[in-house]
Formats: structure tokens, C-alpha cells, sequence
């Protein structure tokens, strides 16, 4: 018994490992990232003194996307200063519709057929099992969302690390949820040398 509940845990393990979102990154190599510890959000154009202020936020995804950033990034021992930050950030939410083509397989339905055998005078069973016919394909429209975190060096304004990551949205704007997890994934990146 320990042992079918040992496969079962090593199993389920598997599959939520396989479950983590995936993260993509691009970085400026000349840049020690270790030295980074302080942030502050880029307001855009008008960045270029030392002083900056939070941006404005115009929507409560802007804001739970600013807190999850945060979170992660204090995690890392990074924190907020509004004179001379090391980087600026700035997130970007993208939410677009793709068409995607579906493969369905179709198979045909399994039977038993019984046949009479006249030699030992009884009916005998044959059993004939689905057999594949092809796939249905089918056009099905999905709702993408892609964020990106991107850090700039706050003396020349330009990109030194950028990560983003894109799932699947199931309603009409992104969960908690799934900030939470898009976050973690590209931050995890940052953590990695």
C-alpha cells in the first residue's frame, strides 16, 4: 500500500512540475546583476532626473501586476527607492486573440459481434476495437496574454534585462492567479546567472 502511495505522490509531482510557466529572457551580459539592489517604476519620457514618482496606474491589473512585482522582487532582497535606483521597471500586459487549428482524433465506436458455431453448437463473442479514422480539425479562437517586465539602466535609458511570459486567459481579464504565477516565472529568471 506505501508503495502505491509513493508512485502516486512521485506522479503527481511530475505533473505539477510540468504545469510551471514557462519564462523567457533577454539580458545585457556587461551588466553584474548581483550589484542590483534597488528599483524604482519609470514614469516614461520625463525619466531622466534622479527623482522619480510611482507611475500612475489606470487599471486594478496594472496594480495587482505592480504588487506581485514587488512582492517577488523584495523576496529577493531589491527594494523601491525614489533617488538614484540601480534600474527602472516597467510591465507591460498585452492581451490578444489567436486562431489556433484543433486536432481531434476520431475513432470508430467498438463492437462485439456474436457469431453461431455450428461445430461446438454455441454462440462465440468477437470483439473488433476502435479503429482510427483520422482527426476532426477545427478552427477554436483563445485569448493570449503576454507580460513583460523590462529593466532599464537608469543613466542611459536603455534595456539591460527584459523577461515575459504568455498564457492562456480563461476570462475576460487575467486572474490573480495567473499574475501571480507569470510574475514568479520571469522574476525566478532573474534569479538564475
Amino acid at each position: 500500500m506505501k508503495k502505491f502511495i509513493l508512485a502516486g505522490a512521485f506522479v503527481a509531482s511530475l505533473f505539477f512540475l510540468g504545469c510551471t510557466q514557462k519564462a523567457f529572457v533577454q539580458k545585457d551580459n556587461s551588466v553584474n546583476f548581483s550589484t542590483i539592489k534597488t528599483y524604482a517604476w519609470a514614469e516614461g519620457d520625463s525619466d531622466k532626473d534622479s527623482t522619480t514618482k510611482r507611475p500612475q496606474i489606470n487599471s486594478m491589473q496594472d496594480l495587482k501586476v505592480h504588487e506581485a512585482v514587488e512582492k517577488y522582487l523584495q523576496e529577493l532582497g531589491w527594494s523601491e527607492t525614489k533617488t538614484n535606483p540601480d534600474v527602472f521597471l516597467v510591465c507591460d500586459v498585452v492581451v490578444e486573440k489567436e486562431v489556433r487549428d484543433v486536432n481531434t482524433p476520431i475513432y470508430s465506436q467498438p463492437m462485439t459481434r456474436w457469431y453461431y458455431n455450428p461445430r461446438g453448437g454455441r454462440w462465440v463473442p468477437i470483439y473488433y476495437p476502435p479503429t482510427f479514422w483520422g482527426y476532426d480539425t477545427r478552427t477554436q479562437v483563445v485569448r493570449e496574454g503576454t507580460l513583460t517586465l523590462t529593466m532599464m539602466n537608469p543613466q542611459t535609458d536603455k534595456p539591460i534585462w527584459q523577461g515575459w511570459t504568455t498564457a492562456e486567459i480563461y476570462g475576460k481579464k487575467i486572474s490573480e492567479k495567473q499574475i501571480n504565477a507569470s510574475v514568479k516565472a520571469i522574476i525566478d529568471q532573474l534569479k538564475k546567472p
